[in-house]
Order: C-alpha cells, then sequence, then structure tokens
C-alpha cells in the first residue's frame, strides 16, 4: 500500500525545532534502508515540512509510523492513498466496461 505523506508542522520558530528536525532524518534513515520509505523518497518542503513515500502493508503499519513522526515533530499530516505503477498498468489496460 502506497501512501504520500505530507507534514506541515505547527508554527513554532525553527530555531527551536533544529534539533528535532536532524532527529526525524536519523528516525527516516532506517526506513529509507529498509524501503518502508520506498525510492529513498523523503524530502524537506521549502520553508518547512516534508513529504515521504511509505509502502507498508497496513493501515496500522502505517499510523505507527505516522505517530513516530509525530512524537519528533508535532505536524498536520496530510496522507493521499496511491495505486502502485503495476496496478495503474493493468487498470489501464483492462478494457472499459
Amino acid at each position: 500500500m502506497l501512501y504520500l505523506v505530507i507534514s506541515t508542522p505547527l508554527p513554532t520558530k525553527p530555531s527551536e525545532v533544529r534539533i528535532n528536525r536532524q532527529k526525524l532524518w536519523e528516525w527516516a534513515q532506517p526506513l529509507i534502508d529498509q524501503q518502508i520509505i520506498k525510492d529513498r523518497c523523503m524530502y524537506a518542503k521549502v520553508g518547512r515540512g516534508a513529504i515521504a513515500l511509505f509502502d507498508v502493508s497496513s493501515h496500522g503499519e502505517l499510523n505507527n509510523y505516522i505517530s513516530q513522526w509525530l512524537e519528533i515533530i508535532p505536524a498536520e499530516m496530510q496522507i493521499i492513498p496511491l495505486l502502485s505503477q503495476e496496478v495503474t498498468h493493468r487498470f489501464l489496460s483492462d478494457p472499459v466496461t
């Protein structure tokens, strides 16, 4: 199951969360290495926030990772479910009924 997660941190001074921003990337590195964050797809947004592409087996697994992320940096999260390329190709090659 693929999800694009977009974080918008709660308003604080950037200097107040610098250490936590570093902790977020340290937390994410094992997930990137294990391909839970797919294709090394985790990027900082211009200004503040980040995006990541999660590949998980369940909603519960995603919820666990989002909860861990929010413990490091409180934020509003936008979660967008995505279709894999394989599913998209199958869908596009099926005849319209």
